[in-house]
């Protein structure tokens, strides 16, 4: 213990926020550090990383649907969970050298949010691939917990805390207390779902095909949970499925609320199903206490509305929603002796 102690003091240790869509990095003493997409660029048919194993992140990301037949622009993690081991263990060694560039002496000790909802083996997969990026030791926390502790909120006193992280994979609900998870939801429907449900709908009503970082950027410009006080139009380009040329075409703020409804009722039944099973005094303390909702979905106009009109609470947007959980497992890495024994994440990282 003494010795890891020492090491300490010479190791760049972080917190890592490994999400389905972006992937964020944070230091002691210098908070986020690192926030680029969870995007590889490979040879096709390999897991040969391009550009001397360079071609991660942003420079992915620029990749993505505009690759030639030689070129794949993978995202190694599927909702919220590694789908490509290999490719994970590249991005992850990627980051590590970015962030800890010539300090690298020691290994740095990792703390990494994982979704609350996934298995035993999926949890060694994501140890091992931070073992084999480069981790002297890893220590998982739960999304929620991490996002808990990043905004501040009082989970360790005896009183309800409910987070709502809705990310690109996962959405993540918990109602917290006493430093640990007393309820939680976890559903593998966030952001990408309500991306894919543009894409289908441009697709079904309009014959357009676009791509996903063409849904993604109608859904921050133009989509809303609930009605807007004046609704948004939008021109969008992509290519026509009968004719096979490019062609433009104006969408309306309502239509594509009216596509994401079903991604976002099955946020609404998460956060009700956890609220279903909360103890009686946890579920009182939330009357006064209210929600709080991070992560890129909690941007969405209207979200908040739509969840305090389905549940009867107030929420709350926290501060920064996207960098909540890395703000959090920063935190917990600074007080991994008191967390690590009111958590379920012991010495060795589960």
């Amino acid at each position: 213990m003494l010795l890891d102690t020492v090491l300490g003091w010479f190791s760049m240790d972080m917190g890592i926020d490994l999400g389905t869509c972006t992937t964020l990095v944070c230091v002691r003493g210098e908070g986020i550090v690192l926030d680029e997409p969870s995007v590889v660029a490979v040879r096709k048919g390999t897991n040969i990383v391009l550009n001397n194993g360079e071609a991660v992140g942003l420079v992915a990301r620029e990749m993505l649907g505009k690759t030639p037949g030689s070129i794949s622009a993978i995202r190694p993690l599927k909702d919220g969970i590694i789908s490509d081991f290999e490719i994970t263990e590249a991005m992850l060694g990627y980051f590590i050298r970015k962030v800890h560039g010539r300090g690298g002496l020691i290994r740095p000790r990792m703390v990494i949010a994982v979704p609350s909802g996934i298995t035993a083996v999926e949890r060694r997969a994501v140890i091992d691939s931070a073992e084999r990026a480069g981790a002297r030791k890893v220590y998982l926390v739960d999304e929620p917990m991490a996002a808990g502790i990043g905004a501040e909120l009082p989970i360790t006193d005896p009183t309800a805390s409910m987070i709502v992280d809705i990310g690109g994979g996962t959405t993540e609900v918990a109602i917290m207390s006493l430093a640990d998870i007393a309820t939680s939801e976890s559903i593998r429907i966030g952001g990408n779902d309500m991306d894919e449900a543009v894409i289908n709908h441009l697709k079904r009503t309009y014959n357009l095909l676009i791509g996903e970082a063409r849904a993604e950027k109608v859904k921050i410009q133009i989509g809303s949970a609930a009605p807007l006080e004046e609704e948004l139009t939008m021109e969008v380009a992509g290519r026509d499925t009968v004719s096979g040329l490019p062609r433009k075409i104006v969408i309306t703020s309502e239509e594509i609320r009216e596509a994401i409804r079903e991604p976002i009722a099955a946020i609404i039944d998460a956060v009700t199903a956890a609220l279903e099973k909360a103890q009686p005094e946890l579920a009182a303390d939330l009357i006064d206490n209210g929600m709080h909702i991070c992560g890129g979905g909690s941007l969405l106009r209207e979200m908040d509305t739509i969840l305090a009109n389905a549940t009867g609470l107030k929420v709350n947007r926290v501060e920064d929603p996207m960098s909540s959980v890395a703000r959090g497992t920063s935190v917990y890495m600074e007080n991994l002796d008191l967390w690590k024994d009111t958590t379920s994440n012991g010495e060795h990282g589960w």
